[in-house]
């Protein structure tokens, strides 16, 4: 795929943050789901960091190396004709030049999007100074621009996720990160841990531009969603750990019953499945 060709999705990727309606993402893991996905209608392709990580055999939280991780999304960026933002946690460094060569190599493996979260690891209750990660973003967009292709950033701040910090001024200091990440170039805004409805419209307003919302189970729908104002839904790791949960129930009911019915319960028929695969 040439840079020209990455350049254009680029802008068609920014472009569906700024459209008329919302954004919806159910993230991916592998090139099966992404052209499911892509099938459905979808109009961009987003990975799940912990649905690529679990689905080689890791966890979650930047154990999978950043070469393997874009191994998986170069696969999907060349299976699907839409746009692919990738999930690349914390960036895989530390430094604004370890950021710029995450960017590079994304854009290489085929990417035009990415989230950047600002928290170093899964529960250490801490996040990178607002300056520091200001200069990765920058430097990322930078690598980019170099390249002729504008990275469409999707900078996150785990605030809200992993409960860091006096609840009563987490709203503020949330908007407080997400608009110096604007400042930095970013162009869309993530805050995952975020469910009701109020703080949720509270946090659209204070927020200068496209807020990202994490859908689960008990979540508000996408309709709700909109009407408050949220620019891009994602569902994160959900899609990948419910057919997780699904081969679970089929070896349990096999080992247990000794049957094999439920493996035609909603299955894909075999010859849709290679239809669906013929393009990659």
């Amino acid at each position: 795929m040439s840079f020209a060709v990455q350049a254009e999705k680029a802008h068609k990727l920014l472009a569906l943050h700024h459209g008329p309606r919302i954004l919806v993402l159910p993230n991916v893991w592998d090139v099966a789901s992404a052209r499911i996905v892509e099938d459905t209608g979808f109009p961009a392709i987003a990975t799940s960091s912990a649905g690529v990580a679990n689905s080689l055999g890791y966890p979650d939280g930047q154990q999978i190396s950043r070469d393997e991780m874009l191994e998986v999304v170069a696969r999907i960026a060349r299976a699907v004709s839409v746009p692919v933002t990738a999930d690349m946690e914390a960036g895989y460094g530390l430094t604004p030049e370890d950021l710029a060569q995450t960017a590079v190599a994304l854009i290489e493996a085929g990417g035009v999007g990415c989230n950047i979260e600002d928290c170093p690891k899964e529960g250490s209750g801490e996040l990178f100074p607002i300056e520091l990660q200001q200069k990765k973003l920058r430097a990322m967009l930078a690598a980019g621009e170099k390249l002729g292709v504008h990275l469409v950033i999707n900078a996150r701040t785990d605030i809200y996720l992993e409960g860091i910090g006096n609840p009563a001024t987490r709203l503020e200091r949330t908007a407080e990160r997400l608009n110096a990440y604007r400042e930095a170039g970013a162009e869309s805004f993530f805050a995952p841990g975020l469910k009701d409805a109020e703080t949720i419209g509270k946090l659209v307003l204070a927020v200068k531009g496209p807020l990202n919302i994490l859908a689960s189970v008990g979540s508000l729908s996408v309709a709700e969603l909109e009407k408050l104002g949220v620019a891009r839904i994602s569902c994160g790791s959900g899609p990948m750990r419910a057919s997780m949960g699904l081969t679970a129930r089929i070896a349990k009911h096999i080992r247990e019953k000794g049957t094999f019915e439920i493996m035609t319960d909603g299955a894909m028929p075999y010859p849709d499945a290679n239809r669906l695969l013929a393009k990659h």
